[in-house]
């Protein structure tokens, strides 16, 4: 159990480290990328608006082309300001941009024909390779995006369809290695909580671990303190029996009290060795299909005497390593239960089957209404299936407790389900050997 506690919280305590940095490093990410594709379309916007070009006002005096190629209406900088101030006022950003843009223009007809691209303003491709990328954009029909390094832009401009391709290498680079840089450290951080996690969780749990462990060893020393007592009563309402030489209800009721003390001790001793790290099992290989039957069997006689439906349908020849008598009562607990808390004249089913790797025993009742989706708490100790039944039963809510630990003693899975709320299935799943 501490272990598998250990292991919870480590598992909670990474997916916690896990999630916030996964939820941190794509925010990051996502506003990286959000950023450089915004700013691609304002450069492509700049471009779209000057037919293709930078305003004259973004280059140098002695650059400038000779023949303005901006449209009229175009904002003209005060008197005396930089050649970066138009830059500034359109976007924010820096007066270099005409120098440090690369891009080409493609020109298409009404029709979809490519008439022209210009690569003035970019060296990395070739005029073929320009017509085919330029192509392959203008046949997706889309305004804006990304083709591979390239950001587009597609723009009606008098009866033709100017497509903007703005190089955007650099800043993809970029990107693509801080999201690289960003998730290598996120794993290194993740396993560095994880090696620590590893290194001081046992600290963490100790006070729980020893809690644990007292309650076990109160459980098992108290069941042996009681026993002698126990004897003792149990040999002092023979002597009285003897004394006033016939039954008596007192002496039958003190009978029936001490052996149901018994019973309860002897459950509790064994649910506590059951449940202790490397429980003290006799592990051999035998057929569970033989012990299954034969368990079934010695619950057809009872079936009859409490007026139930039971039938059993076991696979043949599924061998299991493990301890046999263990094994025996996981069996015996399960149709015991089902037997008690079915109603008069209810169905008890038993089945064991193959499924993959692993042997699967499930035995299911018909019950008093119970709350669907939650029957896992019957594994709980003293957990009833039927409160109002408690007297009648006679049981202590031990069973399914003990049937979980011997299953799990066997590196095996026990669950419980109601899925209609008046009927119960619990199901055990072992490894086969």
């Amino acid at each position: 159990m501490i272990r598998k506690l250990r292991k919870k919280f480590i598992a909670a305590a990474i997916a916690a480290v896990f999630l916030v940095l996964l939820v941190l490093i794509g925010a990051m990410n996502v506003l990286n990328f959000r950023s450089l594709t915004v700013q691609a379309d304002e450069t492509l916007q700049i471009l779209s608006d000057n037919r293709g070009s930078f305003p004259r006002q973004m280059f140098r005096e002695q650059d400038r082309p000779t023949e303005p190629d901006f449209p009229a209406d175009a904002p003209v900088p005060p008197e005396g300001e930089g050649r970066g101030d138009f830059f500034d006022q359109r976007r924010g950003g820096s007066g270099e941009l005409a120098y440090q843009s690369r891009y080409f223009t493609a020109w298409f007809d009404e029709s979809g024909g490519l008439q022209r691209v210009n690569l003035d303003n970019l060296a990395s491709l070739s005029e073929n390779e320009a017509k085919a990328l330029a192509e392959s954009v203008y046949a997706g029909g889309r305004t804006k995006g990304f083709s591979g390094d390239y950001r587009y832009r597609r723009t009606a401009c008098e009866g033709e369809t100017m497509l903007l391709l703005l190089n955007c290498e650099r800043e993809l680079s970029t990107f693509r290695s801080f999201l690289t840089a960003s998730i290598g450290i996120s794993l290194a951080g993740t396993l560095a909580v994880f090696l620590l996690l590893l290194l001081f969780s046992g600290r963490i749990v100790r006070p729980i671990a020893e809690s644990y462990e007292k309650q076990k060893r109160f459980i098992t020393d108290a069941g042996h303190e009681l026993k002698t007592p126990i004897t003792i009563i149990r040999a002092d309402a023979d002597v009285l029996e003897n004394e006033l030489e016939g039954e008596n209800e007192w002496i039958g009721d003190i009978r029936r009290q001490t052996q149901r003390l018994t019973e309860l001790t002897g459950d509790l001793i064994y649910l506590s060795k059951m449940e202790e790290e490397n429980p003290a099992l006799q592990m051999q290989e035998f057929s569970l299909s033989e012990l299954v039957d034969e368990t079934a069997q010695s619950f057809q006689a009872l079936a009859l005497t409490k007026n139930r439906d039971f039938a059993a349908s076991v696979a043949p020849d599924l061998l299991i390593r493990g301890d046999e008598k263990a094994l025996a009562k996981l069996v015996s607990i399960l149709l015991d239960n089902a037997m008690k808390y079915s109603p008069e004249g209810g169905c008890v089913r038993l089945t064991l089957e193959q499924s993959g790797k692993t042997a699967r025993l499930r035995v299911k009742n018909d019950s008093a209404p119970m709350e669907p989706g939650n029957a896992d708490r019957l594994f709980e100790r003293f957990a009833r299936e039927d409160r109002s039944r408690n007297s009648e039963s006679g049981g202590f809510g031990l069973g399914l407790a003990i049937a979980k630990a011997v299953t799990e003693a066997h590196k095996g899975k026990i669950h419980a389900e109601s899925e209609d709320g008046l009927s119960l299935t619990v199901t055990a799943e072992l490894p086969l050997a």
